[in-house]
């Protein structure tokens, strides 16, 4: 039975952070499941159709690469009901901060009450990318700064559509 782990955020845009969590997460599952959680009292950048295509079209080489299969979907009920309707016994979050740490604890905690058979794993962000959120790439990008450090090509590209004057420099 292959084991499926679930990662669920905004992904308004999909972050270098995001894809640097999933490169960690592939090599904990054979099949990773991104979902784009979907609230109606917020307005997000993206439509949920927009950042589910950004997910497969950046993240598919990232998990191909570790040989783990991607699916996108979207929620809008409870991240626990969720994995459970993917099959999925894992529940993948990222770190960045201590702040992370205690929101996300809480979160696991409450998790584990409602859905025991689901483990949470927390999984640290790499140095470079610990200070990327997608809140400040939607600042960056809406004043017309370079986010090219911040996110992958596709998303540049899809964020120059939304801010004709912001900039992206390839990647080191």
């Amino acid at each position: 039975m292959a084991r499926i782990a679930l990662y669920a955020g905004s992904f308004d845009p999909v972050t270098n952070g995001h894809l640097d969590v999933m490169r960690q997460a592939a090599h904990l599952a054979e099949r990773l499941v991104c979902a784009v959680g979907v609230h109606p009292g917020k307005t997000p950048l993206f439509s949920a159709d927009e950042r589910l295509a950004m997910l497969e079209e950046t993240a598919s080489e990232v998990l191909g690469k570790a040989g783990c299969e991607l699916k996108c979907v979207t929620f809008d009920d409870l991240v626990v009901s969720a994995a459970r309707r993917v099959g999925a016994t894992l529940l993948i979050r990222g770190l960045r901060d201590d702040t992370d740490f205690n929101y996300e604890m809480t979160m696991a905690g409450m998790n584990a009450a409602m859905a025991p058979d689901v483990q949470t794993v927390f999984l640290p962000a790499s140095s470079v990318v610990r200070p990327i959120t997608a809140t400040l790439v939607r600042q960056i990008a809406s004043m017309g700064g370079d986010i090219g450090l911040f996110v992958p090509q596709p998303v540049v590209a899809r964020l120059k559509q939304k801010f004709p004057g912001v900039t992206g420099r390839k990647n080191p």
